[in-house]
């Protein structure tokens, strides 16, 4: 199911319940405070989906929200998108995001017709590689250093599908 703006006040309520968890791996768990906020960057996906460049979903158990998988990057000119994910402790180990994740690379691959699905990860966040692997995907590489996160310069491996 698609996260959209307003649903933003569960979207923030979520954040609050696990963002020590989310937060040494996303971004937006340091800056997703309230419903404004949460609003803020579900609108800005609301937007790259009306601009077909991504989209973000809810994984949800028992009408509870536990995650949500996006499409962080969706280039259907070069034929190139980026998956992302994130999951509430307690929901983990159910194959949850494995299924969420084989339903958006099927699409992206079989009705978009994309060339290269791909995956970027801490190389530290060992959730996140085993997933990559299980979908599939094929470590290409690390690039070190690659962003600044949290006042500190990280790594980020690149993971692969291609057609």
């Amino acid at each position: 199911m698609g996260l959209e703006p307003w649903q933003a006040a569960e979207f923030a309520a979520y954040v609050e319940r696990v963002r020590d968890a989310l937060k040494p791996w996303i971004p937006w768990a340091y800056t997703i405070l309230d419903e404004d906020t949460a609003r803020a960057l579900l609108q800005s996906y609301a937007d790259r989906q009306a601009a077909d460049s991504g989209r973000i979903f809810g994984v949800y158990v028992s009408g509870e929200l536990q995650g949500g998988v996006l499409y962080r990057t969706f280039d259907a000119e070069q034929g190139v998108c980026e998956i992302g994910v994130w999951l509430a402790p307690e929901a983990r180990g159910r194959g949850l995001i494995t299924r969420a994740c084989r339903i958006l690379i099927d699409w992206a691959l079989d009705v978009r017709g994309m060339t290269r699905v791909e995956w970027l990860c801490d190389p530290r966040n060992a959730h996140s590689i085993a997933t990559a692997q299980r979908l599939g995907f094929t470590h290409e590489g690390t690039h070190r250093k690659s962003f600044a996160f949290n006042g500190e310069h990280r790594d980020v491996q690149v993971w692969a599908i291609v057609t």
